[in-house]
């Protein structure tokens, strides 16, 4: 009676152990990191001292901070090269693509276990695989052969029925689930699409709905693996990697949730979260000012091809700037290949080259008070590099009819050509190098790649002062920004920490190195959004010992852990409204810190105690006093 995810779960099941709720030992056979978050991954990799890496596929990818104003990117670009070569891994070169979408195309496979540095790698689980962002020392940690550690999650299935209307999208229905659920619906889940709808979803269709399970929450999403699974794979030369694969007819879900396709319509998330979700018929008139078209979400030939269809014979608005970014090589090749590229840049389109790029702050950031619609998976404030601009999320085929008009459209009243997939690719995995794992070649450190911070144990009392209250849903763009001024600094955290809240708290800093470090406290998910454990590490390295919230974002949570700062749960709500900043909290006695107790915080300063709760095991306990993951896999050979 298994569902499609305990299938994949119990076959890399590291030690047996396979309970809901409970930390299991993951087998993972493929890793993949970006340039924003493999840096720091990679030094930790050397960090733990091994000669080559352990899993079947490792793939580092470099779509993020291409933006080369200065010499840091290409340094780090440099870096990540010579140490793929050195250990073994593949290296994906910058205008190769998005990591995502490429690792879709050439390299996930159904029934994989997939571990990446980027929260949006379940993308790959629309091929079958069970994909799952993780931060960089997780990774790192699985290249070298260490399972990972994972809370078996709770199984939600979706059951699609019927077809998508013209005009609506994939994008549409991962919208709409975010309406009906919000960015705390997925949080210990894994979502299951099934259904008779799927049948009609080509399969980046299904990769941008699971993408977008990342803004759910979700530990992860994934579809069957079917005839669709077979003809994409078959499509890429790849039909040996087919395996059918679904649930079993009579499988149990711990939720169920129905969609009727065709009744989705167009939708749009507003700012600042991806679950402010509207229907695009009710803003219709919107002024916007810019439409960006790409990300990992929406960068598929078919995304494009429907954006080319709805701009054929027309003109962008004048007052709207139009950007067009493919998500592959290989994506751009059969849009030049099938005229597609001369609608698009005929129309008024600008293109940018196959990368990430607005998605991260990474250029064209909107102007002041700017309405942005973008087709990408985040809108969180700040995010686009313009504090002010309003960022809206969308389909695109929503977008290029809104571009043309110059205010929001509904897609659907507009007439267009709905294009033919193209079952002929062109491959071309020439930018992909092999490592030929010769370790007499140099690894190459540019001046801004800085040694890896290492925490030291953690002491068994301190005290320390709140240094910044902060309020729910605070994002990890919040803590570590991304942005062509910070992403140059991923590898250097004495330079990024300079950076950490500065949206929140401008001297934040600076209160760090007057008071010594300090405590965090914060409401509802904290850490939500990025992978980046930045987030954390800059923390660790600002002398941070403890971050107190209401609740916690599954990846922010375990990257805290990993670092050796304490996570701790309010029980109460009143607690965090009762904390000031500057208030002392005491943490007495840590030996007393157990699985399944709760363990009480003494505010000095308010002549109070909060006694709070935790989500943690004993092995978590363990790396905690150890200073975090790389201190306990010193000590522990048999970790």
């Amino acid at each position: 009676m298994p569902t499609l995810s305990e299938k994949i779960l119990r076959a890399h099941a590291a030690n047996n152990a396979f309970t809901k709720g409970k930390q299991m030992r993951l087998k993972i056979d493929q890793t993949l990191t970006q340039d924003a978050t493999g840096t720091m991954a990679y030094l930790q990799l050397e960090a733990i001292g091994i000669k080559r890496v352990k899993t079947e596929l490792s793939l580092s990818y470099v779509d993020h901070n291409t933006l080369q104003n200065g010499y840091e990117n290409a340094d780090d670009h440099k870096y990540l090269q010579s140490i793929a070569n050195a250990y073994g891994i593949r290296f994906s070169k910058a205008g190769n693509g998005i990591c995502h979408q490429v690792h879709l195309e050439r390299f996930a496979k159904p029934g994989c276990t997939l571990l990446g540095s980027d929260s949006h790698t379940p993308t790959a689980g629309g091929i079958g695989a069970l994909a799952i962002g993780a931060g960089g020392l997780d990774v790192a940690c699985a290249m070298a052969g260490y399972p990972f550690t994972l809370t078996v999650p709770k199984i939600m299935q979706v059951v699609l029925h019927g077809k998508l209307q013209k005009g609506v999208s994939a994008k549409d229905v991962i919208l709409t689930l975010l309406g009906m659920l919000s960015v705390k619906g997925g949080v210990g889940k894994i979502i299951e699409y099934s259904g008779d709808g799927i049948a009609s979803l080509t399969i980046p269709e299904r990769a941008t709905i699971c993408n977008m399970g990342a803004e759910l929450g979700a530990t992860t999403s994934i579809f069957p693996s079917d005839a669709m699974t077979k003809a994409f794979l078959e499509s890429q030369g790849r039909g040996q990697d087919y395996v059918e694969l679904s649930a079993d007819d009579d499988a149990q879900y711990d939720e169920q949730i129905e969609l009727y396709l065709d009744q989705i319509e167009p939708m749009i998330a507003l700012p600042h979260s991806p679950d402010q979700v509207k229907a695009v018929k009710d803003r219709i008139g919107m002024k916007i000012d810019q439409v960006a078209i790409g990300s990992c979400t929406n960068s598929s030939y078919m995304d494009l091809m429907k954006t080319a269809a709805i701009l054929k014979g027309k003109r962008v608005h004048p007052d709207v700037s139009l950007i067009i970014s493919p998500g592959s090589r290989q994506v751009l090749q059969m849009i030049t290949d099938s005229g597609a590229l001369h609608t698009l840049l005929a129309a008024g389109a600008r293109l940018l080259e196959c990368t990430c790029g607005p998605c991260i702050g990474m250029g064209q950031s909107p102007q002041t008070d700017a309405v942005s619609l973008r087709t990408f998976n985040r809108n969180f404030y700040g995010r686009s590099g313009t504090l002010s601009a309003k960022v809206c999320l969308v389909s695109p085929e929503t977008a290029a009819a809104s571009a043309v008009a110059g205010v929001l459209v509904d897609p659907r009243t507009v007439s267009f050509a709905m294009p033919q997939d193209q079952t002929s690719i062109p491959i071309d995995d020439s930018m992909i190098l092999l490592p030929d794992h010769d370790l007499s070649k140099p690894i190459i450190r540019g001046p801004n790649i800085k040694p890896l911070p290492i925490n030291t144990t953690m002491p068994n009392h301190f005290t320390k002062q709140v240094l910044i209250k902060l309020g729910d849903h605070i994002t990890t763009d919040h803590i570590a920004p991304a942005g062509a001024k910070v992403l140059p600094y991923r590898s250097n955290i004495e330079k990024l920490s300079e950076f950490v809240f500065q949206n929140n708290q401008k001297d934040f800093y600076l209160n760090c190195q007057k008071h010594q470090g300090g405590i965090v406290v914060a409401g509802e998910n904290y850490g939500q959004g990025s992978s980046r454990e930045h987030a954390a590490l800059a923390l660790m390295y600002l002398g941070i010992k403890a971050v107190i919230a209401k609740s916690f974002a599954r990846i922010h949570h375990a990257n805290l852990i990993n670092f050796g700062i304490l996570p701790l749960l309010f029980t109460k709500a009143e607690d965090l409204e009762s904390i000031d900043e500057l208030d002392e909290l005491q943490f007495h006695d840590l030996s007393q810190l157990k699985e399944g107790q709760p363990f009480v915080v003494y505010n000095a300063t308010k002549k109070t105690a909060y006694t709070c709760t935790h989500q943690l095991s004993a092995h978590d306990i363990a790396i905690l006093k150890e200073g975090g993951l790389l201190n306990y896999i010193r000590s522990h050979t048999d970790a």
